[in-house]
Protein backbone atom coordinates (compact mmCIF):
# COMPACT_ATOMS: atom_id res chain seq x y z
CA UNK A 1 0.00 0.00 0.00
CA UNK A 2 1.43 3.35 -0.94
CA UNK A 3 1.44 6.17 1.58
CA UNK A 4 -0.45 9.22 0.40
CA UNK A 5 0.19 12.84 1.31
CA UNK A 6 -2.83 12.83 3.63
CA UNK A 7 -1.45 9.75 5.43
CA UNK A 8 1.96 11.40 5.85
CA UNK A 9 0.34 14.59 7.14
CA UNK A 10 -1.69 12.58 9.67
CA UNK A 11 1.40 10.66 10.77
CA UNK A 12 3.27 13.94 11.16
CA UNK A 13 0.46 15.41 13.30
CA UNK A 14 0.38 12.29 15.48
CA UNK A 15 4.14 12.47 16.03
CA UNK A 16 3.92 16.16 16.94
CA UNK A 17 1.09 15.41 19.38
CA UNK A 18 3.13 12.64 20.99
CA UNK A 19 6.15 14.98 21.20
CA UNK A 20 4.13 17.75 22.81
CA UNK A 21 2.56 15.28 25.29
CA UNK A 22 6.05 14.00 26.16
CA UNK A 23 7.33 17.58 26.59
CA UNK A 24 4.38 18.34 28.90
CA UNK A 25 5.40 15.41 31.09
CA UNK A 26 9.12 16.29 30.94
CA UNK A 27 8.57 18.94 33.59
CA UNK A 28 6.95 16.41 35.94
CA UNK A 29 9.96 14.76 37.52
CA UNK A 30 9.69 12.29 40.34
CA UNK A 31 10.72 14.00 43.57
CA UNK A 32 12.14 10.78 45.05
CA UNK A 33 13.48 7.61 43.44
CA UNK A 34 10.56 5.63 44.91
CA UNK A 35 8.10 7.79 42.99
CA UNK A 36 9.43 6.57 39.62
CA UNK A 37 7.91 3.06 39.80
CA UNK A 38 4.72 4.55 41.28
CA UNK A 39 4.48 7.02 38.37
CA UNK A 40 5.28 4.19 35.93
CA UNK A 41 2.36 2.16 37.33
CA UNK A 42 0.03 5.19 37.23
CA UNK A 43 0.90 5.83 33.57
CA UNK A 44 0.39 2.11 32.88
CA UNK A 45 -3.06 2.21 34.49
CA UNK A 46 -4.00 5.20 32.30
CA UNK A 47 -2.49 3.47 29.22
CA UNK A 48 -0.41 6.62 28.76
CA UNK A 49 2.81 5.61 27.01
CA UNK A 50 3.94 9.26 26.68
CA UNK A 51 3.77 9.77 30.46
CA UNK A 52 5.50 6.43 31.03
CA UNK A 53 8.31 7.29 28.58
CA UNK A 54 8.75 10.74 30.11
CA UNK A 55 10.12 9.05 33.23
CA UNK A 56 13.19 8.15 31.14
CA UNK A 57 16.03 10.26 29.76
CA UNK A 58 16.12 10.72 25.99
CA UNK A 59 19.04 8.25 25.76
CA UNK A 60 17.70 5.73 28.29
CA UNK A 61 17.86 1.96 27.93
CA UNK A 62 14.95 -0.39 28.66
CA UNK A 63 15.15 -4.19 28.51
CA UNK A 64 11.87 -6.08 28.77
CA UNK A 65 11.19 -9.58 30.11
CA UNK A 66 12.12 -11.32 26.85
CA UNK A 67 15.26 -9.30 26.23
CA UNK A 68 13.93 -6.72 23.77
CA UNK A 69 16.17 -3.69 24.23
CA UNK A 70 15.00 -0.15 23.51
CA UNK A 71 17.75 2.46 23.53
CA UNK A 72 15.95 5.80 23.65
CA UNK A 73 12.86 7.45 25.05
CA UNK A 74 10.98 7.39 21.73
CA UNK A 75 11.50 3.63 21.33
CA UNK A 76 10.40 3.07 24.94
CA UNK A 77 7.24 5.07 24.26
CA UNK A 78 6.50 3.34 20.96
CA UNK A 79 6.95 -0.16 22.42
CA UNK A 80 4.77 0.58 25.45
CA UNK A 81 2.10 2.32 23.35
CA UNK A 82 1.80 -0.87 21.27
CA UNK A 83 1.69 -3.16 24.32
CA UNK A 84 -0.75 -0.97 26.27
CA UNK A 85 -3.24 -0.89 23.40
CA UNK A 86 -2.97 -4.61 22.59
CA UNK A 87 -1.88 -7.40 24.95
CA UNK A 88 -1.66 -5.18 28.07
CA UNK A 89 -4.91 -3.28 27.38
CA UNK A 90 -6.73 -4.89 30.35
CA UNK A 91 -3.73 -5.34 32.64
CA UNK A 92 -2.98 -4.01 36.09
CA UNK A 93 0.31 -3.74 37.96
CA UNK A 94 0.29 -4.18 41.74
CA UNK A 95 3.46 -3.37 43.70
CA UNK A 96 4.53 -6.07 46.18
CA UNK A 97 7.94 -4.91 47.44
CA UNK A 98 10.28 -1.98 46.75
CA UNK A 99 13.92 -1.47 47.63
CA UNK A 100 15.97 1.67 46.99
CA UNK A 101 19.74 1.99 47.11
CA UNK A 102 21.56 5.34 46.73
CA UNK A 103 24.94 5.48 44.95
CA UNK A 104 27.51 8.09 43.91
CA UNK A 105 26.94 10.43 46.84
CA UNK A 106 23.17 10.25 46.52
CA UNK A 107 22.83 11.51 42.91
CA UNK A 108 22.25 8.00 41.51
CA UNK A 109 19.84 5.38 42.83
CA UNK A 110 18.60 1.95 41.96
CA UNK A 111 15.01 1.01 42.72
CA UNK A 112 13.91 -2.60 42.54
CA UNK A 113 10.17 -3.17 42.53
CA UNK A 114 8.55 -6.57 42.64
CA UNK A 115 5.08 -6.47 41.18
CA UNK A 116 2.21 -8.60 40.02
CA UNK A 117 0.80 -8.20 36.53
CA UNK A 118 -2.78 -9.37 35.95
CA UNK A 119 -5.09 -9.17 32.96
CA UNK A 120 -2.65 -9.64 30.09
CA UNK A 121 -4.50 -10.66 26.93
CA UNK A 122 -3.40 -13.94 25.32
CA UNK A 123 -3.14 -14.23 21.51
CA UNK A 124 -6.51 -16.06 21.49
CA UNK A 125 -8.16 -13.17 23.39
CA UNK A 126 -8.40 -14.93 26.75
CA UNK A 127 -6.91 -13.49 29.93
CA UNK A 128 -3.57 -14.92 31.03
CA UNK A 129 -2.73 -15.99 34.56
CA UNK A 130 -1.14 -13.46 36.88
CA UNK A 131 2.62 -13.26 36.78
CA UNK A 132 5.24 -11.66 38.97
CA UNK A 133 8.26 -9.68 37.88
CA UNK A 134 11.06 -7.62 39.35
CA UNK A 135 11.91 -4.41 37.59
CA UNK A 136 15.07 -2.45 38.31
CA UNK A 137 15.28 1.25 37.57
CA UNK A 138 18.64 3.04 37.48
CA UNK A 139 17.89 6.67 38.26
CA UNK A 140 19.86 9.88 38.14
CA UNK A 141 19.09 13.11 39.93
CA UNK A 142 18.20 15.72 37.33
CA UNK A 143 17.69 19.24 38.66
CA UNK A 144 15.10 18.96 41.39
CA UNK A 145 13.90 15.45 40.50
CA UNK A 146 14.78 11.98 39.27
CA UNK A 147 14.74 10.41 35.81
CA UNK A 148 15.47 6.84 34.70
CA UNK A 149 18.69 6.16 32.83
CA UNK A 150 17.88 2.47 32.45
CA UNK A 151 15.33 -0.16 33.43
CA UNK A 152 15.14 -3.92 33.16
CA UNK A 153 12.11 -6.10 33.81
CA UNK A 154 12.57 -9.78 34.70
CA UNK A 155 9.83 -12.35 35.14
CA UNK A 156 9.93 -14.37 38.37
CA UNK A 157 9.56 -18.06 37.53
CA UNK A 158 8.93 -20.02 40.71
CA UNK A 159 10.83 -23.28 41.10
CA UNK A 160 13.49 -22.33 38.55
CA UNK A 161 17.11 -21.33 38.98
CA UNK A 162 18.12 -20.41 35.46
CA UNK A 163 17.22 -20.80 31.81
CA UNK A 164 18.55 -23.50 29.52
CA UNK A 165 18.32 -23.97 25.79
CA UNK A 166 17.93 -27.11 23.74
CA UNK A 167 17.21 -27.54 20.06
CA UNK A 168 14.10 -29.60 20.88
CA UNK A 169 12.48 -27.25 23.40
CA UNK A 170 14.17 -23.89 22.92
CA UNK A 171 14.74 -21.72 25.97
CA UNK A 172 13.05 -23.11 29.09
CA UNK A 173 13.16 -22.37 32.83
CA UNK A 174 15.32 -24.98 34.53
CA UNK A 175 16.22 -26.13 38.01
CA UNK A 176 19.11 -28.37 39.04
CA UNK A 177 17.80 -29.36 42.48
Amino acid sequence: RSTGVADLAMLSRLRLMACSRRQRYQSTLAQTPEEVPAMFMEAWARRDAAALASLFRDDADFVNVVGLWWTNQSAIEEAHAYGLRTFFKNSTLTPLKTRTRYLAGGDVATVHVKWKLEGQVEPDGSSSEARRAIMMFVLEKEGDGWRAVAAQNTDVIRGSETMSSTSAQGVQPTTYR
